[in-house]
């Protein structure tokens, strides 16, 4: 199956060390920011406003990726979610209560929300990823945006400034 292809921007970004032949596949800088699809919570739409311009500003965010970044901001509205209820169960009935819950037959078994919280978490990751967020991924791209002023990756991240 081997890898999957890294996007042509990411590989400029990236450079290229061995000197491979890049593929033809360069597309002018994306016209616009995609508009956020309607379906997407409070949070969700929070976690777009928040990613969308860095993401566009390096070239990364295109149209036809609207989907794939709704996907994303929606994985983030479940896990964010899900870790709040379980924080308002731990505040509660204490630590125990957000982690466990009595079954109707008495058996103790994990709380659910766990699952959920872990499974968007996860699909956040995978997501994100894609996009170049994960600290691996800017490994790869050579991006440290925590790292001195003047890099020519400052900013773009959260290119609209810290609130």
């Amino acid at each position: 199956m081997g890898r999957k292809r890294k996007p042509t921007n990411l590989v400029i970004l990236e450079g290229n060390p061995g000197k491979q032949k890049i593929r033809n596949q360069i597309s002018d800088p994306p016209a616009g920011i995609p508009s956020p699809p309607s379906h997407l919570d409070p949070y969700a739409l929070e976690e777009w406003n928040r990613i969308a311009d860095g993401l566009n500003t390096m070239g990364i965010l295109c149209n036809i990726d609207q989907n794939t970044l709704a996907a994303y901001c929606t994985a983030y509205s479940r896990w964010r979610s899900a870790e709040e209820e379980l924080a308002k169960l731990a505040q509660k009935g204490g630590a125990i209560a957000a982690l466990v819950q009595k079954t109707v037959s008495g058996n103790w078994i994990q709380q659910p929300l766990i699952g959920i919280a872990n499974k968007a978490a996860g699909d956040m990751v995978r997501y994100a990823s894609e996009f170049g967020m994960t600290p691996s991924a800017r490994a790869r791209l050579a991006v440290d945006p925590g790292r001195g002023k003047g890099s020519k990756f400052d900013g773009l991240i959260n290119a609209k400034g810290k609130k």
